[in-house]
Order: C-alpha cells, then structure tokens, then sequence
C-alpha cells in the first residue's frame, strides 16, 4: 500500500469500522467520512468513531457525500492512494419507507464520489454492492457471471445502478473500479436494524421473534472480519480489463470489475436463532409470518473468481461468529 491516506467512506458504519480498524492495524493513514445520520442510534457510530479516534494516523471529517461541494473540497484536500467507497442508505424494508434516502445516499453521493475520483486521477476505487442485486433469480450459488437485471427493491436497484455507473466511469476514464458484493455481514458493533440483532433483543428482552416465510429463508452469513479480509485483498488487485474484451456481466474490457464477498454456505434462519438462544441461554416464542415485500428466500455466494485471484476463503464458522457477536452484545448492551 501507498504512504499516501486511504479515504473510507461510511468510517463510522458497521463494515467501515471494522475496515478502517484493520488498515490502521496494518500502518495506513486513513480519512473516514460519515455523516452519521440518524437511519439507526448515532450513539453506536460514535462508540465506534471513538475507537478509531484514538489513533493519530485517522482523521474523521463529517459531512455528507450528497453536498457536491463538499464531496469536491474532500477529494481535492488529499492526495489519496485508493478510494474504499462504503457509505450507503442500506436496508431493503426502509427503501420502502423512505425512498428519497436511497436516491440521496446511493445514487447523487455516489455520481459525487465518481467525480471526485475522476478529478483527483485515483488509482483504484472500490465500492459497497450487495447480494440484493440478484434479486428474482433463482439459480444458486448467485455468481458474478449472471444477469441481474430484476430486482425487487430500490435499494437492490440503486445498488445495480452503482455497479453501471462504476462501469460508465472505469470506461470513459479509465479509472480501476471494483464493485463488491456483500452477502449478510455481521459480526461484532453489528447494525441494530439487521435481523440477527433483533433476534438478540428479542431474545434477551424476552419477546418473540418474528420469522419471516415461516421461516423458511436462508443467508450466507458472512464474518465481518473474512469480509475485511477480502476487501483488503482486493485493494491492491487493481483491475486491468479483460484483453479480449467483456465477456459477461462480472467483467468487462475498462478495468472494472464484480466480486461476490460471502461465505459460500448458507445457513437456515432458524439455525441462527438456535445458536442465538443457546448463545444468550434462553428459549423464545417465534412467530411466522408470510414473506415480505422486496426480500428473496435465499442467498448463496459463488466465491470461485475471488478465492482464484486473490485466494480468499472465508476461515470463520457459523457457531464461532454467533459467539462473537453474541459477547460483543452482552458486553454493550451490559447483558448480566
């Protein structure tokens, strides 16, 4: 990696922390940004800022990736080596409720982003995709090399228009892009909105859980610290092309490129819950319900193209992970 800082966006979010945390770790200089927004308790971000704060080679700057001017001023300030761009409105159930949020969050701050990166010459962005972008199909595992071109919420359609909007910009100028692709990451200073954090509260506050398609769904619950560990492969795997030009919707001739970041196994929701309860050492009422707008019954990541150029594989089970996030949650939330 270059001396030059590495600017993360969404420094304060779920994913953002925990990247940011390891290229500290590791002896990068690192501009986070975040506007810490209200989407869920800006108290989390903060108790996550004030971790990274502590180290004098980060420096935060609150702002909002939406405001062009202060997008520009960012990215005109440093000389940066790479560009991890992880700020998004997430969530499919809010897109619902609030689709202003996605149009602002994840399309205006991101034709910021891919100006700034055109301006300042950046040498390779890498930006947040999600498993969402499958959306209607079918065939399992979800590979990169599939058309996904229905999907069934705003925040899965913004995330593709991400992707072709990376890829509009990689040709015109030339600018390295890889789009990644996350399926359900969770993990420690996890997200209160996320499933497997309502479980908990659930759980712990002694309510029933709700399953959603009685709960016949399945996740490929993915380790925020394997995520991290891909991201971080990948930064310095800059993109080049494909010689023979595009030959399918992960790849194209302008070096831009799609990886899925997952765990390549599934794990039945009912599962997680079983470890949860054992985990938190009580037992709950589970309500099913019928499946909800804009969610998919499954999702399973194909890993071959990142295992084959980078050699990424996932290294932490199921149980492992549950027991991490589990501690993390006693140890926040003060669980006796």
């Amino acid at each position: 990696m270059s001396d030059r800082p590495i600017l993360v966006t969404g420094a304060a979010g779920f994913i953002g922390f925990h990247v940011v945390g390891r290229l500290l770790k590791e002896g990068s200089r690192v501009v986070g940004i975040d506007n810490l927004n209200s989407y869920y308790d800006p108290a989390l971000k903060e108790a996550r800022l004030d971790i990274l704060r502590k180290d004098p080679r980060f420096r935060f700057v609150k702002a909002d990736l939406a405001d062009r001017a202060a997008t520009a001023s960012l990215f005109a300030e440093h000389r940066l080596s790479v560009v991890l761009h992880l700020a998004a409105q997430a969530g499919v159930r809010y897109s619902l409720q609030n689709p202003d949020a996605y149009v602002d969050s994840n399309l205006t701050a991101f034709a910021n982003v891919l100006e700034g990166c055109r301006h300042a010459e950046c040498p390779h962005l890498l930006f947040a995709s999600s498993s969402s972008v499958y959306g209607a199909n079918t065939k399992l595992p979800f590979s990169v090399h599939d058309n996904v071109d229905h999907p069934v919420s705003l925040y899965a359609a913004t995330k593709k228009s991400n992707e072709l909007m990376a890829h509009a910009y990689s040709h015109l100028y030339r600018t390295p892009m890889t789009g990644l692709r996350f399926f359900t990451v969770y993990g420690p200073w996890y997200r209160p909105d996320m499933a497997l954090y309502r479980f908990a509260d659930a759980i712990v506050g002694g309510q029933p859980i709700r399953l959603f398609n009685h709960g016949n769904m399945r996740r490929d619950f993915t380790y925020v610290d394997d995520v991290v560990e891909a991201v971080i492969r990948l930064i310095d795997h800059v993109p080049r092309g494909e010689p023979t030009g595009a030959r399918d919707p992960g790849t194209s001739s302008a070096p831009w490129r799609i990886y899925n970041i997952g765990n390549n196994k599934p794990a039945e929701l009912t599962s997680v819950v079983t470890l949860l309860e054992k985990e938190f050492g009580r037992t709950v009422q589970k309500e099913m319900l019928p499946m909800q707008p804009g969610d998919v019954q499954a999702t399973f990541a194909d890993i071959d193209d990142l295992t084959r150029d980078v050699g990424f594989r996932p290294s932490t089970s199921l149980e492992d992970g549950i027991h991490r996030f589990a501690a993390w949650y006693s140890r926040y939330h003060r669980v006796g």
